[in-house]
């Protein structure tokens, strides 16, 4: 049986990267308004200005559509590229690993919280779906080691040593939490945690960072102590 294309519509690039990309995009919205198991590949291509064959097409169907989607998701969170590129370049890792929470936090409080890619992110990590180890393997692990190798750094430790591992979930737990908390329910807890506004977004910023780093140097001069 010969495969069906995506119907043309006017006005539209008819190449199929741009169609693979319009498709994508439908999805991810889809898929943060009403989570993977209730969206249709007929409502993403309707929504992309594609025909219901679409989805299957270029993505082999609905699972492999969203899986691309919660890769997507993260990477727009952050980039393995950009992360390996800081990791790698000079300069002290405290001052590293300050840059990379200041980029995950400004990206999770900032205007872009309210985009499809992070709702995606909070409903998966809320409810994790069978595609779940796809984001973990593409992009969760190999993120997680660069991080890793941040924090080992400044601990003078293996990256995969049991003190660098519980030092990396305290530092990426509040990231983790504003991800998947509800505005609303934080606005009434923490009244003024996060206005929007820039210059308490910095405050926010700086927080994280100061936190995090405070931390790092008492684990690092308990370690020391404990080795002498």
């Amino acid at each position: 049986m010969a495969r069906k294309t995506p119907r043309k519509l006017p006005g539209r690039r008819e190449d199929g990267a741009t169609t693979k990309a319009q498709i994508l995009e439908a999805a991810g919205e889809v898929f943060a308004e009403k989570g993977f198991d209730r969206a249709t590949g007929k409502e993403i291509a309707e929504r992309a200005g594609s025909n219901s064959a679409a989805v299957n097409y270029y993505y082999g169907g609905i699972e492999g559509l969203y899986a691309d989607v919660l890769v997507e998701a993260h990477r727009r969170l952050l980039t393995y590229d950009k992360l390996l590129a800081l990791a790698e370049s000079p300069g002290e890792p405290t001052e590293k690993l300050k840059i990379l929470i200041g980029l995950i936090a400004r990206r999770i409080t900032g205007p872009e919280s309210s985009s499809w890619a992070l709702r995606v992110l909070s409903r998966e990590i809320l409810s994790p779906s069978s595609v779940f180890p796809v984001l973990v393997k593409r992009e969760i692990l190999p993120k997680k080691l660069v991080v890793t190798g941040i924090i080992g750094e400044i601990l003078d430790r293996p990256h995969d040593d049991p003190v660098v591992t519980r030092c990396t979930l305290n530092i990426i737990a509040p990231f983790a939490m504003l991800l998947v908390g509800n505005k609303q329910i934080f606005t009434q807890v923490l009244p003024g945690f996060n206005s929007g506004e820039p210059e308490v977004q910095e405050q926010i910023v700086e927080h994280f960072q100061r936190f995090a780093l405070a931390g790092l140097a008492a684990t690092a001069a308990a370690l020391q102590s404990d080795d002498h």
